[in-house]
This record gives structure tokens, C-alpha cells and sequence, in this order.
């Protein structure tokens, strides 16, 4: 099962993560909080997505990291519009009968999302606004994800 949203107002990561642990019934749940950090200044970021080609996207990323690690669920959420220092941006969680295709699925997700899924980000701080592009160091993890074939039947099935 997967859960995709893209919202334009805050969410609890916590709330999120107690949810998903409360219907999984798995033994491991793994996830990624990104926030708005203070880099040089920063005092807001702003996102801005292509409605309705994003979500497909993010969807496809979560279908991806559920069937190549036999997730039970798959979760990406993420924050659209003006956000304060702190605020949650994305969350990415997985539920899985162990923990190596948990914490590997979220890695995933949040590697490849960052260079497949339509959006922009501008931070904005006093005097300044510039807009953010995926790092070199980005891309090269995604293709990385993207050239492997590594699975949970290669990690093993520890818990």
C-alpha cells in the first residue's frame, strides 16, 4: 500500500510515523524528515510543483521502493509553498518485515525523488532569493539507484 500527497500547509512527521506503526504490522519502519535549514542566511523556502505530473511521479518513485523491496507500505509526503526555518518539507517512510528493505527503500525514495519529481525551491533570505538545483552528488546517488539492481533478496533478511 502506498500513500502520496503533496500538501500545502505543515504536517506532523511524528503523527505520520505513529500512524503507519500503528497499521503496518510490520517489524521495521524506517523514514526520512527533511526540514527547512538555516544555510547562509536562509530564513524561508518556497516550493513550487507541476500539479498532477508530480504526484505521478512520486507515486511511480513509491511503486518503485515497494516492489523492489516487498514493502507493505510506502509513504512520501511533501511540502509545497512557503515554509519557515524547521518546518518538515518531505517525509519518506517504508514498512517492512525487516529492516534493511525499510531503511534502503527510504533511502530510495528520497535520493531519486530529488531529481525525478517536478519541483522547484527557492530559498530566501534577507536581501536575496535564488532558486536551488539538485547537486551533482544528487544525481550521481540517484543514477546509482537507478543502475542497481540491489534488493532486499541481495541484503538478506535480517531484522
Amino acid at each position: 500500500m502506498q500513500r502520496v500527497a503533496i500538501m500545502d500547509s505543515s504536517f506532523n512527521p511524528g503523527l505520520e510515523l505513529s500512524r503507519l506503526m500503528r497499521t503496518s504490522g510490520d517489524g521495521a519502519i524506517a523514514s526520512f524528515v527533511g526540514q527547512v535549514r538555516a544555510d547562509s542566511g536562509v530564513t524561508h523556502l518556497e516550493l513550487e510543483h507541476f500539479p498532477g505530473l508530480t504526484e505521478r511521479a512520486l507515486s511511480r518513485i513509491a511503486d518503485e521502493a515497494a516492489q523492489r523491496w516487498s514493502l507493505t507500505h510506502a509513504v512520501i509526503l511533501h511540502r509545497t509553498g512557503r515554509m519557515r526555518l524547521g518546518e518538515p518539507i518531505v517525509l519518506t517512510a517504508a514498512s517492512a518485515p525487516n529492516r534493511r528493505a525499510a531503511l534502503a527503500a527510504v533511502a530510495y525514495m528520497i535520493d531519486v525523488l530529488k531529481t525525478r519529481a517536478p519541483f522547484w525551491k527557492k530559498e530566501i533570505g534577507t536581501g536575496f532569493e535564488r532558486w536551488i538545483e539538485p547537486t551533482s552528488a544528487d544525481k550521481q546517488q540517484a543514477e546509482d539507484w537507478l543502475a542497481s539492481g540491489h534488493t532486499e533478496q541481495q541484503e538478506g533478511s535480517e531484522t
